[in-house]
């Protein structure tokens, strides 16, 4: 299995080269996979997500661990009251916080400074994460997963490439962990992803062969 840092350096790359092209092209203001959210939109939230990530890079924790790889996503189950107000809140903070190609430099230079603050941390040492303890390989395979998935819903209105195969099998792998047991072999990776998130409804096929397990789809959102 491909270490989370270079799963991560993959998915920073993929998303920082993805929103240049849109910078290029003027498409901030198209929508995306995100209910309400157009692209400059949901290029402030990747931001955000890398401030967070630099904070949990350096706040180390006393142990133990209360959340891996997995379980982290337990607490982001969608929709959740106030969830729309929060939206909200992100859509009128981005449109006034920075211009579009402001918002992509900031977001190159912190996924940047996250990768060499991620190299500097030994795998297995203990952070604070959002009121979590977690183990570093963990917090990083949070950030591919949620870069992933993001990247996914960046493109959904744009005709541009999604993120590469190694980050999407990790979305794959935490998915079928929290699923307990495989996803359906016949969905691809992007489809799991989507599926697994709620962002494409199951099938009455795909119900028919997760069963019971169908229950507790989507796994997060």
């Amino acid at each position: 299995m491909t270490a989370p840092l270079e799963l991560l350096r993959t998915a920073y790359g993929d998303l920082t080269g993805t929103l240049h092209d849109v910078a290029r092209e003027g498409d901030q203001w198209a929508p995306t996979g995100c209910r309400g959210w157009t692209v400059h939109d949901l290029g402030f939230h990747l931001l955000g997500d890398t401030r967070r990530a630099l904070v949990a890079l350096n706040t180390p924790a006393p142990g133990p661990a209360d959340r891996d790889a997995a379980t982290y996503w337990a607490g982001w189950q969608p929709p959740q009251p106030g969830d729309d107000d929060a939206l909200r809140r992100t859509r009128v903070v981005a449109s006034t916080a920075l211009g579009f190609p402001e918002l992509v430099e900031a977001y190159a230079e912190a996924a940047a400074a996250v990768l060499v603050a991620a190299g500097r941390v030994p795998a297995g040492e203990l952070v604070r994460t959002q009121g979590w303890v977690m183990e570093v390989d963990a917090v990083l395979s949070t950030l591919v997963v949620e870069a992933a998935v993001h990247h996914l819903d960046l493109v959904a209105r744009l005709d541009r490439s999604g993120p590469s195969a190694g980050p999407l099998a990790e979305v794959r792998r935490i998915l079928a962990e929290l699923a307990g047991g495989p996803l359906p072999a016949r969905w691809d990776d992007v489809t799991a992803a989507r599926r697994g998130t709620g962002r494409e409804a199951l099938t009455s096929t795909d119900r028919a062969e997760l069963g019971e397990r169908a229950d507790v789809f989507p796994l997060f959102g």
